[in-house]
């Protein structure tokens, strides 16, 4: 089993499980992360005994989104994080999706943009009540990069997820199963016998249907998505206070 600074990666059956391990700063998402992340989800694409991939945080966080610290001075280009996040990140953010396995985001706590963007790329949300999540991106003077403006509305609807990206605002685990954001909630002390009665309950039906239906699903969903991907991808929007924004992080 590889060995890694900043996730943890087991393998228990026919779970995968990958943890955000960085709990005295909320999960926050570095290049190094990144890196073990794609590390670890090719490791469970390729082992054929894996059926179910749990993503999840250590402590108090799923994760707080993107350590801003960790990106020292280097300059923001039309307010986005940068390819040394992005690449790897969509990277991520397709194996999430795409690979031949059920993916679940266990979020049991704080999730925030960067992090609600990584746990939207998964098949399933299982998130604890009284979660904190939001997408805060223009709070900073940012913009999305790794797929939420095209996941959030197809999740939520467009008014919805309008509502959520313009102000920013803080919303519950409760509210997130409540619009679809979630598959479901439970509260924090229920959450992993939650997760693992999910698994239960897909595990005796077809390995081969899971994939049919990931493909099936991206199919009805990316005739407009992947084309949104693209764009949202290769657009740039100046945005002038981004800098001032994340001040207090540099």
């Amino acid at each position: 089993m590889a060995s890694f600074d900043e996730i943890v990666y087991e393998v228990d059956g026919d779970v995968a499980t990958v943890t955000f391990d960085r709990p005295e700063a909320l999960n926050a998402i570095t290049p190094t992360m990144f890196d073990e992340l794609n590390a670890a989800a090719t490791a469970a694409a390729a082992d054929d005994a894996v059926r179910f991939v749990v993503m999840t945080g250590a402590g108090r966080a799923f994760s707080a989104g993107v350590d801003l610290k960790a990106l020292g001075e280097r300059e923001l280009v039309n307010s986005k994080v940068g390819d040394i996040l992005d690449i790897p990140a969509r990277r991520f953010t397709t194996a999430l999706s795409s690979m031949g396995k059920v993916t679940i985001a266990k979020v049991n706590g704080f999730c925030f943009t960067g992090a609600l963007e990584l746990a939207m790329a998964c098949d399933l949300i299982v998130v604890v009540d009284e979660a904190k999540l939001g997408d805060t991106h223009a709070r900073f003077g940012l913009r999305p990069t790794w797929g939420l403006s095209q996941r959030l509305p197809a999740l939520v609807g467009l008014s919805r997820a309008r509502l959520l990206s313009l102000t920013a605002r803080t919303f519950t685990g409760a509210e997130a199963a409540e619009w679809g954001l979630a598959a479901m909630a439970a509260p924090a002390s229920e959450l992993d016998a939650a997760v693992d009665a999910l698994i239960e309950e897909m595990r005796p039906n077809s390995s081969e249907s899971f994939v049919a239906y990931k493909d099936l699903y991206r199919s009805a969903l990316d005739d407009g998505v992947t084309d949104g991907l693209a764009y949202e991808a290769a657009t740039d929007y100046p945005i002038s206070d981004t800098a001032d924004r994340l001040a207090d992080f540099r």
